[in-house]
């Protein structure tokens, strides 16, 4: 440990250390996967700010430590923003140095039994604020956050129906803020272990009582993925291609990716014509997204379309939350030099004002969205609140084709099914496509990056609401309050600590007869 201490000495060697250490976390995301790792990635982190030499130093190691996670878990954004991502993970990893900073004033040196106690609830609500804060979509959204790595866990989706994903990050956190303690303080072991048995009686307790989505009737959905094609017009015809298959299969919906259509189709009513005699040929809907400068309005937009058996019904839903520099970039004005050193939208889409259910047929209602809306908890439960029977996600992700995006991408659906308890469609251009039920389980296997065919899939219909869709960001609002709480706490204790210090000695002033130690000389 000496040896480890003189090495972290030097701020250049421990900064590296805290980049290493915020990175470790994203073995926990697929593609790696490893969910069991979220539950102690954080500890060498937390180790490293805890012994920090002072507060000022564990901020810093903080946000060394935070651009370390954003770096890991956007590094698939490098060829796409090149210098750039640099930069947004520098302003990202900031979020983490008030955090650092806790960190040490809470557990540095030998913490007091008071001092773990509230550690275990305020460093994980610390955490939490940071999602918060950087879950506005301006920001890039709450893409990886701690409690999605959670998304093929069985026991954690139950949790999710109750809190969120936010309740997945506050419980994550929180068992390694004890496992660090119980490394780190061996006098502290007693409230680390019981922290530990709390998380574990609070899990079971919501695994038992949690309600579960009743099952009642299942819809046949087909997904169409043409795969990596250059070009919207043999895209299209690729597409159309593999719809055609689908004829006889007694379908309810057909769903394609993201920017499947290249034009606009109020201003070509050839292809509207077109997809109609697919929606014939095959007896069912099909739910379109047209990304195109609109014919009745200026701008480009990204819509969901649906396509029946008569041509355009009138269904349309228009992306409200664009990606920052994917599809805008934010105050132009002044960072539009993106543009020039990556792949930067070169013109801003336009938003949409409002969700919207779609009636698909045969009293099933949808809601569409559209790529990285899917990671946004608000979204989804909105959307259930309004009566959905079924979500669908929109997404390409093709300018990530070979890396961990596309998985990531496709977790996601996991965690909004099991929040809402309604199934989820999550449809692509070039995989990863996938499906799940109401409870956050898969259904079906996934349509890969590799893959270029259709996949009919049986997905269970469930009524009833959790507990996350009538209570909300309940977790969130917790976590404010402890915070609020503790800052509180802090801000008397210092108070009071002024008021009780001794009054400075003041010498004994001097004379040119006399002295302090001779007095009268």
């Amino acid at each position: 440990m000496k040896t480890l201490g003189h090495w972290l000495a030097s701020p250049w060697r421990r900064s590296a250390a805290a980049v290493i250490a915020g990175a470790l976390p994203v073995l926990a995301y697929p593609a790696p996967s490893l969910w069991w790792w979220a539950y102690v990635a954080l500890v060498p982190w937390i180790l490293l700010m805890r012994a920090a030499p002072s507060g000022k130093r564990a901020a810093y190691d903080g946000w060394c430590g935070g651009f370390g996670l954003m770096m890991a878990m956007h590094h698939w954004l490098l060829p796409f923003l090149h210098v750039f991502t640099f930069v947004l993970a520098a302003l990202l990893g900031a979020l983490w140095a008030l955090w650092g900073w806790q960190v040490h004033r809470l557990l540095a040196g030998l913490p007091s039994r008071r001092r773990i106690s509230a550690g275990l609830v305020v460093l994980p609500s610390g955490w939490l604020a940071i999602e918060l804060v950087r879950s506005w979509q301006g920001l890039g959204g709450p893409w990886g956050m701690l409690g999605s790595s959670q998304w093929q866990v069985e026991p954690a989706l139950r949790l999710a129906s109750v809190g969120g994903v936010w309740l997945l990050s506050f419980l994550i956190v929180a068992v390694n803020v004890a496992v660090a303690v119980l490394v780190a303080v061996r006098q502290a072991r007693v409230p680390a272990m019981a922290g530990l048995v709390a998380t574990a009686a609070a899990t079971s307790a919501a695994w038992a009582f949690a309600p579960r989505p009743d099952i009642d009737g299942q819809v046949r959905i087909a997904v169409v993925q043409p795969g990596v094609i250059d070009g919207p017009g043999h895209r299209l015809a690729r597409e159309e291609q593999l719809t055609r298959r689908l004829a006889g299969q007694d379908v309810d919906l057909i769903v394609w990716g993201e920017s499947s259509v290249g034009f606009d189709l109020g201003d070509r009513p050839d292809l509207a014509r077109r997809l109609a005699d697919l929606s014939r040929a095959t007896g069912a809907g099909i739910l379109v997204n047209v990304d195109a400068r609109r014919s009745d309005k200026p701008g480009i937009y990204k819509s969901s379309i649906l396509v029946g058996p008569d041509g355009l019904t009138g269904e349309r839903y228009d992306k409200m939350r664009l990606v920052p520099f994917g599809e805008y970039v934010p105050a132009r004005s002044l960072l539009g030099w993106a543009t020039s050193v990556g792949k930067a939208a070169g013109e801003d889409r336009m938003r949409g004002s409002q969700p919207v259910v779609m009636n698909v047929g045969d009293s099933l209602r949808v809601g569409p969205m559209v790529c990285f809306e899917t990671a946004f908890p608000d979204m989804t439960r909105h959307l259930t609140r309004e009566g959905v029977d079924m979500l669908i996600g929109q997404s390409s992700t093709s300018t990530f084709q070979n890396s961990w995006a596309p998985e990531q991408h496709a977790s996601l659906a996991a965690l909004r099914a099991a929040e809402t308890g309604r199934p989820m469609v999550h449809a692509t251009l070039t995989g990863v496509s996938a499906v799940y039920g109401p409870s956050g389980q898969r259904v079906g296997s996934w349509l890969g990056t590799d893959a270029s065919a259709t996949q009919i899939y049986q997905v269970p219909l469930a009524h009833g609401t959790t507990p996350y869709v009538r209570l909300g960001d309940w977790t969130v609002h917790a976590a404010m309050l402890i915070l609020a709480v503790w800052a509180a706490g802090e801000g008397v204790r210092t108070l009071r600590l002024r008021r009780s210090a001794p009054e400075p000695r003041v010498p004994p002033a001097r004379t040119v007869h006399e002295s302090p130690a001779r007095p009268g000389r």
